[in-house]
């Protein structure tokens, strides 16, 4: 077992939630779900185990893990993982099946039944219950206390439900609209939480029937109500509606956001997405404007609704993306932003926890990284990466790590002032001459290795402006990513070339958060630009407002809905006269309505 694997088991959360097992390719090999997850996958690494539990350890090399409120969720979620991600090692649920839902049909004489399928047939559905047979107890239950039709074909004669009460007959007689809609809204009532009445009053029945020596009517009785109980366990992994929705949560915490987008496809939670990275404004504003990035990127694959947290300003993003965006205030579905948000404080904590292990691993990795590369220890490196969308506000941001850690005080980001169009090699010789020419000038402290985030081509146009415009000769190693965006190899040298380094190391762990945390600090500066950009445009048509009025609103206001809800009086503290203040607060007022 590998280091960064023993430190993550050493922090696993002590709560219920479900775990996906990954090999070497980052493949999800197996799922399974826990009621503590500290102690079940812990259990894989401890102990002896039957030889198809040992093949499946022997493939893993890194696992995540997804936190709910209770077993019966992570019950349903292992199920829509397991049927998403087709896990290698799981037998169970690989085939169609599902759980079950109970279902109230759509038509003129309705029915109760028991189905595994959720359609668009109008039918109202309740579940899934993880626990068929409760289900079909419940549903029993249902039968015999609200006489809803229950033959599916319509028979020519009353058969013996009707005899027994649990049928009111609608094939040989008129059952009244208003009946069965009563019939309906009391079921669904149950089905929706209403129960607890239902069962008091069985409770009351078993006590009788147990004062009265009827142990077989007690009996009866108390597993109606544990049937009950069981299929009522409330959960909010799959919903019945079969919407598409995403649904995102945020948490910060020493100056990190992490994101977590929840899939939620058919109305099932299939996947999750995970972005840490260090935010550097207000908190809210940089969320919202992770949020359009990531959906400026994927605006082919929306969904029908997205939700977020209620601090989120959902009016601006919902009108550009076309798609309804929600801030949920009650409800499940405020129940699942609340379950996002907590499983991004909880990767927060992982991540500074396994951050604290690490420093004399860390210290050690600097040195043998300048060992492998033949030049020294590289106590000072900076790191450049460039981001731009098909060349549109094309920025650059360099970090620097001091003994193998993040010294954010000397991070740095450049707007591209000289190259026009997706030029990654310019963008990067301009930053490269710009960093440098003035460490030259102010005699600052050079690095003992530049990092590039690139191949041979950004390594090449950064040693070029180096050696012979800047005369400067400092070791440069450039990481080339995978088809999955991942850090797979180093390039060193003159012409650069593959450097032997084992995946599972830590000075390949060290590169990968050089690389991971430079490129997050360009993208988010790169969120910012466009954002403003973005933003800033709905002023463009207000005259009298120019670049830099513009810019002195958005760093007083922060925002457009600040903006819209200020008074004329918030205007004048920046020199702005009335007028003109009306102007821009009907204008914007006039474009959210």
């Amino acid at each position: 077992m590998n280091s960064s694997l023993k430190d993550k088991l050493a922090v696993l959360p002590e709560k219920p939630g479900c775990y996906l097992m990954k090999n070497a390719s980052g493949d999800i090999i197996y799922v399974g779900k826990a009621k503590v997850l500290k102690n079940r996958v812990r259990s894989y690494f401890t102990g002896s185990h039957d030889g198809k539990t040992q093949l499946l350890v022997s493939e893993i090399v890194d696992f995540e893990y997804i936190v709910v409120s209770s077993a019966i969720e992570a019950l349903v979620l292992e199920c829509n993982l397991i049927k998403q991600h087709n896990p290698r090692y799981n037998v169970m649920l690989r085939d169609d099946k599902t759980y079950p839902y109970i279902k109230i049909t759509n038509e003129k004489q309705p029915r109760l039944e028991i189905t595994r399928k959720v359609v668009k047939d109008k039918a109202r559905y309740f579940g899934p219950y993880p626990n068929a047979g409760a289900a079909s107890e419940v549903k029993k239950l249902l039968d015999r206390l609200y006489p809803l039709r229950k033959c599916r074909t319509m028979p020519k004669q009353v058969c013996l439900y009707y005899h027994m009460g649990q049928c009111l007959a609608p094939c040989v007689q008129e059952v009244p609209a208003e009946e069965n809609q009563r019939l309906v809204e009391a079921i669904s009532k149950f089905l929706d939480g209403g129960h607890e009445e239902m069962k008091q009053e069985l409770t009351e029945k078993m006590m009788q029937a147990a004062e009265n020596m009827e142990f077989e009517r007690a009996k009866e009785y108390r597993d109606q109500i544990k049937s009950i109980e069981a299929v009522m366990e409330k959960q909010k992994v799959t919903l019945t509606d079969t919407t598409d929705r995403d649904i995102i949560g945020y948490a910060v915490e020493k100056g990190w956001m992490c994101v977590q987008v929840f899939y939620m496809r058919q109305g099932k939670m299939i996947e999750r997405d995970t972005t840490s990275f260090p935010y550097y404004g207000d908190e809210a504003e940089d969320f919202m404007s992770y949020v359009s990035q990531f959906y400026y990127d994927k605006q082919n694959a929306l969904p029908k609704e997205i939700l977020l947290p209620e601090e989120s300003d959902t009016e601006l993003l919902g009108e550009w993306l076309g798609v309804k965006v929600v801030a949920p205030k009650r409800s499940k579905k405020r129940e699942l932003v609340k379950m996002a948000s907590e499983n991004a404080r909880i990767a927060l904590q992982e991540k500074f926890a396994l951050m604290s292990k690490d420093d004399a691993r860390t210290i050690q990795a600097v040195h043998n990284l300048g060992h492998i590369l033949g030049i020294g220890t590289p106590n000072r490196i900076e790191a450049f990466d460039n981001s731009n969308i098909q060349g549109t506000e094309p920025v650059s941001a360099m970090v620097v790590f001091t003994d193998g850690r993040p010294d954010k005080r000397e991070y740095r980001k450049f707007k591209i002032k000289t190259v026009e169009g997706p030029d990654d090699y310019g963008s990067m010789r301009e930053v490269i001459r710009r960093r440098y020419t003035r460490l030259l000038k102010e005699n600052g402290p050079m690095p003992d290795l530049i990092v590039i985030d690139g191949g041979r081509g950004q390594i090449s146009a950064a040693m070029d402006v180096l050696e012979n415009e800047l005369g400067l000769y400092i070791p440069v190693c450039g990481l080339a990513k995978d088809e999955k965006h991942r850090t797979a190899q180093l390039m060193f040298g003159d012409p650069p070339e593959p450097v032997e380094l084992k995946r599972d190391s830590y000075e390949f762990y060290l590169l990968q958060r050089v690389q991971d945390e430079v490129h997050r600090f360009a993208i988010t500066f790169h969120r910012q630009s466009r954002s403003k950009t973005m933003l800033s445009s709905q002023l463009d048509d207000i005259p009298g407002i120019g670049e830099k009025r513009r810019k002195l609103l958005f760093t007083h206001f922060g925002s457009l809905k600040k903006m819209r809800e200020a008074t004329v009086e918030d205007f004048r503290q920046l020199g702005i006269g009335d007028k003109l203040a009306k102007e821009i607060i009907s204008h914007l007022r006039k474009l959210e309505s």
